[in-house]
């Protein structure tokens, strides 16, 4: 679909591959900034100009990233990087994963407030331009937890996670379970 504005859509880039499970977790982020970035733009554009082609895009580019990439992440940090942390001893590495896994269900149950509205504004309804001060806070409070959630992971749980599991084997375990899993959705 050719955009009439100049809100620019999420940008596919090549990711890490399977064999460099952490890697793929990193450029994971990344993506997650891009698309909580287009989030924050898509509600500027919608106050501005105005619900268009260009905004139902943007709306169903952030509701394909938060549905089906964003769960993927998580259930890989529930099931490779968060068991040896949790199992590690160390209560500073034992707390951030008691926060991280709590910031996934609250992330989870807040995704599914703004999905609504998402949805909405990827249909052709002519109301769908409004954006309400909720909505504003809504999306205010999800990019400022997921920023957070990021921060831990990457200053204190990936490092920790990495030193943990460094044997070439435990990463290529992680690795194709990844793989695998996503082969079958």
């Amino acid at each position: 679909m050719r955009h009439t504005t100049n809100m620019p859509q999420l940008i596919s880039t090549p990711a890490a591959g399977f064999d460099q499970p952490f890697e793929m977790l990193d450029a994971c982020h990344e993506r997650v900034d891009r698309t909580l970035d287009l989030l924050q733009r898509l509600v500027d554009h919608i106050d501005t100009k105005g619900h268009d082609a260009s905004s139902r895009s943007a709306a169903t580019d952030v509701m394909r990233y938060f549905d089906l990439a964003a769960p993927h992440h998580h259930l890989d940090e529930e099931r490779h990087v968060f068991p040896p942390l949790l199992t590690s001893g160390n209560l500073e590495w034992i707390s951030a994963v008691k926060t991280l896994l709590q910031d996934h269900e609250d992330l989870h149950r807040q995704w599914a407030d703004l999905r609504e509205v998402l949805q909405h504004w990827a249909s052709e309804d002519p109301t769908a331009g409004v954006v309400s001060a909720s909505t504003h806070q809504a999306v205010r409070t999800y990019c400022a937890r997921y920023a957070q959630h990021k921060q831990l992971e990457d200053g204190v749980v990936y490092p920790a996670a990495r030193s943990l599991m460094a044997s070439p084997a435990a990463l290529q375990a992680m690795g194709a379970e990844m793989r695998e899993r996503r082969q079958q959705h």
